[in-house]
């Protein structure tokens, strides 16, 4: 995946954006537990910037 790159307009590099789209999606995730997931890795989101 693309790590570098960031969409005009997102914090977050495209890469960070396709794992959280992934967890939420393949895991069948609430934004809460995404919001852990990637917290544990260290990047910091909150339900409303993963919700938008």
């Amino acid at each position: 995946m693309l790590s570098g790159q960031k969409l005009s307009g997102y914090r977050f590099p495209l890469a960070v954006i396709g794992y959280a789209v992934w967890l939420y999606h393949r895991l069948t995730l609430s934004y809460h537990d995404v919001e852990e997931l990637l917290l544990e890795r260290g990047i910091c989101v909150t339900r409303e910037s993963i919700r938008t």
